[in-house]
């Protein structure tokens, strides 16, 4: 694994242990001796999880769309993909990625978390996802989940795709360790 795309907010939450993790998450990719890949801005999550990354030595690519390219961009990173979409973004960061990692965010983290869950469900890919469970922040999202499944939605074997863990430096252990399930969809 050698690049992992980091989804997360752009603000900084109210909850200061929300800087504290991605700021954790960015020094334990580096420590991995990873790159790591996220939507480009120099602010909140994104900005906190990048500086740390940067900060170990980490190689950082951020891709954003050119409507937000001047005002947000990073200017530190190691290399910046401009865009002319959100959707031409996600496909970048897929392409750059190995692995993904959703930090809290509002709704754009959880629309590319649901993205590659649902591409990986589909069988389009199988690399490995995991959620950052910072101080419960996702329970209720998990706990959708689990209703998912129980309504018949989502098969239980689905629930495999996400690795869900409140550490960032085991967080990415399990994503390293990840075997696809060898169920079908």
């Amino acid at each position: 694994m050698q690049n992992v795309c980091v989804f997360c907010g752009a603000n900084p939450g109210k909850e200061p242990l929300f800087m504290e993790s991605a700021k954790a998450l960015g020094a334990a990719i580096s420590k991995a001796s990873m790159g790591l890949v996220y939507g480009g801005a120099h602010f909140g999550l994104m900005g906190q999880v990048a500086d740390a990354a940067l900060a170990g030595g980490s190689k950082v690519v951020g891709v954003i769309p050119k409507a937000f390219a001047e005002n947000v961009s990073h200017e530190g990173l190691t290399q910046l993909h401009v865009v002319d979409s959100m959707h031409a973004r996600k496909a970048k960061m897929f392409d750059l990625s190995d692995a993904f990692i959703a930090l809290p965010g509002g709704f754009g983290t959880l629309e590319e978390l649901t993205e590659v869950l649902t591409w990986a469900q589909l069988g389009f890919h199988q690399k490995p996802i995991g959620l950052l469970n910072i101080n419960g922040y996702y329970d209720a999202l998990l706990a959708f989940f689990d209703q998912a499944v129980i309504a018949g939605f989502v098969k239980p074997h689905h629930l495999e795709l996400l690795l869900v863990h409140e550490n960032p430096a085991k967080l990415l252990k399990l994503l390293e360790d990840y075997q696809p399930p060898s169920h079908g969809a």
